[in-house]
């Protein structure tokens, strides 16, 4: 069942990235072939891991909250591209590795988490400790003081960004 799912959404996402590539019905005849093969391999090598065994991920509420998620994951983006661009021009940059530890319980949103921060201009997950769900952060500007207390608060690298990967893979 996870195989099944997990290739179907993976052919509707691949077919969603490739609309208009074609000439039968908005797709080539080789698009959809090979979106088919991929779909079946991304369902082969990830039906454990992007549904789950308790299908959590099939929730629409989940997928709401992941569209809602988007408008401020966006503005936090925007604001540290802003940061960034301010930092280099002036800079005024202190870069270090921070270890934060978000009370995460699952791999879904650990990972939700870790690219989050990624995506986000100055910071990059770096490590994760999958024993206490810990991650290490490459942050562009930490104070000094800020690394007498490991693991740390994590509002100031990443907001409120666990909250809503608690909220979504909970």
């Amino acid at each position: 069942m996870e195989f099944l799912i997990t290739t179907v959404v993976a052919y509707l996402v691949y077919l969603l990235l490739t609309i208009g590539s074609g000439t039968v019905a908005l797709w080539s005849t080789a698009e959809l072939i090979i979106g088919a093969v991929l779909a079946v391999v991304v369902g082969a090598v990830l039906r454990n891991r992007f549904i789950g065994k308790d299908l959590r991920m099939l929730n629409p509420k989940r997928w709401f909250i992941f569209l809602v998620y988007l408008f401020p994951f966006v503005w936090a983006m925007a604001r540290a591209n802003i940061d960034v661009a301010y930092r280099v021009i002036t800079g005024r940059i202190n870069p270090a590795i921070v270890k934060i530890d978000p009370k995460l319980k699952n791999d879904m949103s650990l990972t939700i988490l870790a690219n989050s921060i990624t995506l986000t201009p100055g910071t990059l997950s770096v490590d994760v400790r999958p024993e206490t769900n810990e991650l290490y952060v490459h942050w562009i500007n930490v104070d000094p003081e800020v690394l007498k207390d490991m693991p740390r608060d994590y509002h100031p690298i990443c907001g409120s960004f666990p909250d809503w990967a608690r909220r979504i893979a909970g």
